[in-house]
């Protein structure tokens, strides 16, 4: 079993990371500032505009610790990766599966499933534990949407029908977020879905960690042997992890949403965590971002029971089981891709 390690997070613009014997050594103005041994490492994310030497590169891509390269605004630059891992066969088994629109529905079905899933239970728990501080009436219709939706969506036979469906639960779902805020609604409202750029604090904290999500999904599919770059529900474009945008889909919910709606809740995040661009563009500064990354560790190091394998695990490693299950249905081990359906 694969063991959780740890996150390195470059978040000083001026950071410059090398290497020296096993460790990384964190330098500003060729001063050393620290340094952390390379064997505790999973990955590695700078958001600098110095970077990573090659000597530390090429050490990472060798040991298999995953690299990222972000803009210090959050931007998605580059990933750093070794050697391939696993076999001709599983790919090839991949790719094929990829080139056939039958083959890539029946897995995306499981996984928008799965998303879906998760939405309602999200809506579900915060009605549960907060009813007398929400509307619950907005959250049952959201929930009764999408709990319709789910048969449909295991019944659906094309990609298109199924992004449809994913759609109309995604407005169902984003349409009640603000409800699931509980406090400080002053700086925290949400009142729809802004991507490119953020421009509230509630998206800007979403499209955040939905990047740090794609990049340990990316990273737990090469580990697993399979290629992030080809999709089944997100089809081929250059520069995009489609498979790893497929496998976080039902993580999206659960490990990305709830993680968010944690930090506002419990008071961690407040306005001056923010820098508010004269374009209306929301961006976490840099306090902020070390602030996030911190609960974001703490949140991957929490246990849960899988509820498929029924093992005991950490947050973490949630995307490593399901890049290992999806490898294991493309090898034919498994009837079907058992799609994260948290509880």
């Amino acid at each position: 079993m694969k063991k959780l390690l740890n996150t390195l997070y470059a978040l000083s613009e001026d950071l410059y990371l090398s290497l020296d014997g096993e460790n990384v050594v964190a330098n500003r103005d060729k001063q050393e500032l620290a340094r952390y041994p390379l064997h505790t490492l999973q990955s590695i994310i700078s958001f600098s505009y110095a970077g990573l030497s090659p000597a530390l590169m090429g050490e990472c891509a060798n040991r298999g610790i995953g690299v990222a390269l972000c803009s210090p605004r959050g931007r998605f630059l580059a990933r750093v990766c070794g050697e391939i891992n696993g076999n001709v066969l599983l790919r090839r088994e991949q790719y094929r599966t990829a080139d056939d629109e039958a083959g890539s529905c029946r897995i995306a079905r499981c996984m928008i499933f799965g998303k879906l899933y998760n939405s309602r239970w999200s809506i579900e728990r915060t009605k549960r534990d907060h009813g007398m501080r929400v509307d619950g009436e907005a959250l049952s219709n959201a929930s009764a949407q999408i709990k319709e939706l789910l048969p449909k969506v295991l019944d659906e036979t094309s990609l298109d029908g199924l992004r449809g469906l994913e759609g109309n639960g995604a407005n169902a779902y984003f349409g009640v977020l603000d409800q699931l805020i509980l406090n400080d609604k002053g700086v925290f409202s949400f009142n729809g879905r802004s991507r490119r750029p953020p421009l509230d604090p509630v998206n800007a904290m979403l499209s955040f960690a939905y990047s740090i999500l794609a990049h340990d999904c990316a990273s737990a599919l090469e580990a697993s042997g399979l290629d992030p770059y080809v999709g089944f529900l997100h089809r081929d474009r250059p520069g995009r992890m489609s498979l790893a945008l497929d496998l976080m889909e039902e993580l999206r919910p659960c490990m990305a949403d709830r993680f968010v709606l944690t930090l506002i809740n419990n008071r961690v995040m407040d306005e001056k965590d923010f820098i508010r661009q004269e374009s209306g563009v929301v961006l976490l500064n840099d306090d902020g971002r070390r602030k996030f990354f911190k609960y974001w560790q703490d949140k991957k190091r929490e246990g849960l029971t899988h509820p498929y394998l029924g093992e005991k695990l950490q947050w973490g490693m949630v995307p490593y089981i399901q890049a290992q299950l999806l490898a294991r249905y493309l090898r034919g081990d498994l009837d079907d891709y058992p799609p994260f359906l948290w509880k």
